[in-house]
C-alpha cells in the first residue's frame, strides 16, 4: 500500500460515508416506492378499470417472478461492470415503468411493467447495499447494511401517506402518483448512482473504510486482503453450507409474509374481542416499526457476532408470535407481539446477507448472494398464495403461527451450522494456475 492511499484514508471523513448515504437513497426511494407503497393503488386502480384486484395484483406477482429470475444474472453482471452504470440502468428501468403506468389504458399493460419493474428493483433490493458496503467497508458492515435496509421501511412510512393524498386528489389520482414517484426516482436517485457510487475503493484510490485497523500487508505470511478472503462461487455453489444458507433464505422469506396477515388476524376477533379487531392497522404499523430498528439493530449485533444476531432475530421473532397467538386480547402485549415479530422481518434484507459473508467471505460475494436471494424471491412467490390459503382454513391462524414458529426454529438451526460450514471455506483463497490470485477474476 503506498503513503498516498494511506494519506487519503486518514482523517474523520471516509468516502465510504458517501456510499453509505448512496444505499440509503436507493432504499428509500426506488425500492420503497416499488415495493413498500404498491399497496395504496391496488384499490384505486382496480376499480378505475372494474375489475377484481386479484386481476390487477397479477402484475405483482410477475414482478416477484421476475426478481426470482433477474438475480443469478444480476450477480454475474455486478460483479463484472461499473456498478455507477448498473444501478443507473436499474433506476432508469423503474422509473420509466411507473411513468408509464400512469399512462396505460388496459390491466395487461401493467404486467409488462410488472416485469420490467421485477427486472430493474432486484440488483436494487437484493445486491445494491450489501455489494457497496460489501466492498467499501471492513469494519461495521452490518451496521451499515443495517442502516440503509431500515429506510425501505421509513420511506414506506414517508412515501404511503404522500401518495395516499395525491390518489384521493381526483377521479384519476392513481396517473399522477404513479407520475410523481416516477420522475422521484429518477430525478432524486440517479445523481447518486451515476455521480457517487463507486464500485470499490481503489477507484477513488482508497482502502475500505476500516482497512487499516484489520489488515497489515507485508507481514510474513502474505496475509489474504479483506477483498480476497473467502470461496468463489464454483466452489461455494457445490458445498453443502451453500445448501443451508439457500435454505434458511427461503424460509425466513416465506415466514416474512406471516406480517401480511396479522391485520386479518387481528380483524378475526371482531365478534368477540372488537377493541382488538380496530387495532389491526395499528399492529402492522408495530410489526413496521420493529423491522426497521430491528435492521440497524441486528446489523450492528451481527458487526461483533453473527451467530448473536442471529440468536437475537429468531429469539424475538419466537416471542413476538407467541405473545401474538397466546395473549391477543391484551392489546400492549399483543403490539409489542407485533414489534418482536418485525426483527424477524428484518432478516431478510440484512441477517441474510451478512449471514451469507459470514459463511462464504467476501472475494466473490455479488455472485454467490445473488444465488442465495434467488431462493428467498422463490419464497415470496410461493407463501402469500399458501398463507392466503391457510388463514380461509377453520384454525388457519392457529397453522400459520405454527409454521412461523417451526419455520425460525429451523432457520436458527441452518444458520449455526452454515457458520460452522463457513469456516473452512471462507478460509479459501482463490487460485488459478495453482498460484494465489492478487486481484479477483471473475
Amino acid at each position: 500500500m503506498s503513503e498516498d492511499i494511506k494519506k487519503k484514508n486518514k482523517g474523520e471523513f471516509h468516502y465510504a460515508f458517501l456510499i453509505v448515504a448512496s444505499g440509503i437513497v436507493i432504499t428509500c426511494i426506488p425500492c420503497a416506492l416499488v415495493l413498500s407503497c404498491a399497496g395504496i393503488f391496488f384499490s384505486p386502480v382496480s376499480d378505475y378499470f372494474g375489475v377484481p384486484k386479484a386481476t390487477f395484483t397479477t402484475y405483482f406477482s410477475i414482478l416477484n417472478l421476475f426478481q426470482m429470475l433477474t438475480l443469478p444474472f444480476a450477480g454475474k453482471i455486478m460483479s463484472r461492470f461499473d456498478l455507477r452504470i448498473v444501478l443507473s440502468a436499474c433506476v432508469l428501468i423503474d422509473g420509466l415503468a411507473y411513468i408509464a403506468m400512469s399512462m396505460f389504458s388496459q390491466v395487461w399493460m401493467f404486467y409488462i411493467s410488472g416485469a420490467l419493474l421485477g427486472i430493474g428493483i432486484a440488483p436494487l433490493i437484493y445486491m445494491a447495499v450489501p455489494t457497496l458496503i460489501n466492498a467499501w467497508c471492513v469494519k461495521k458492515v452490518g451496521f451499515f447494511v443495517g442502516l440503509c435496509m431500515a429506510f425501505t421501511g421509513i420511506g414506506g412510512v414517508i412515501f404511503n401517506t404522500v401518495g395516499t393524498a395525491i390518489i384521493v386528489s381526483g377521479d384519476e389520482g392513481w396517473r399522477m402518483g404513479y407520475l410523481v414517484f416516477g420522475i422521484l426516482m429518477l430525478v432524486c436517485t440517479l445523481p447518486f448512482t451515476l455521480f457517487v457510487v463507486r464500485s470499490r475503493p481503489s477507484d477513488k484510490g482508497l482502502e475500505p473504510y476500516g482497512a487499516g485497523e484489520t489488515f497489515v500487508p507485508g507481514k510474513k505470511g502474505m496475509q489474504t486482503p479483506p477483498d480476497l478472503e473467502g470461496a468463489p462461487v464454483g466452489l461455494a455453489m457445490k458445498s453443502f453450507a451453500f445448501v443451508l444458507v439457500a435454505a434458511f433464505a427461503f424460509l425466513v422469506t416465506f415466514n416474512q409474509f406471516v406480517y401480511s396477515f396479522l391485520p386479518s388476524y387481528a380483524q378475526s376477533f371482531s365478534d368477540t374481542i372488537p377493541a382488538i379487531a380496530a387495532l389491526s392497522g395499528v399492529l402492522a404499523s408495530s410489526c413496521m416499526a420493529g423491522q426497521a430498528l430491528g435492521k440497524v439493530v441486528l446489523g450492528a449485533v451481527n458487526d461483533r457476532s453473527v451467530r448473536a444476531g442471529l440468536g437475537l432475530a429468531v429469539g424475538s421473532g419466537v416471542v413476538g408470535v407467541l405473545l401474538m397467538w397466546f395473549l391477543p386480547g391484551q392489546a400492549v402485549l399483543l403490539l409489542i407481539g407485533g414489534f418482536l415479530f418485525g426483527f424477524i422481518y428484518a432478516c431478510i434484507t440484512v441477517q441474510t446477507p451478512l449471514l451469507t459473508r459470514a459463511v462464504f467471505g467476501s472475494y466473490d460475494y455479488a455472485n454467490i448472494y445473488s444465488r442465495v436471494s434467488m431462493f428467498g424471491t422463490l419464497a415470496g412467490v410461493l407463501s402469500p398464495v399458501f398463507l392466503g390459503w391457510l388463514v380461509d382454513q377453520p384454525g388457519g391462524f392457529d397453522g400459520m403461527f405454527l409454521i412461523s414458529l417451526a419455520s425460525m426454529a429451523i432457520c436458527f438451526v441452518l444458520g449455526m451450522i452454515a457458520l460452522a460450514q463457513g469456516d473452512k471455506l471462507k478460509a479459501t483463497r482463490p487460485l488459478k494456475d495453482g498460484k494465489p490470485l492478487e486481484t479477483p477474476v471473475h
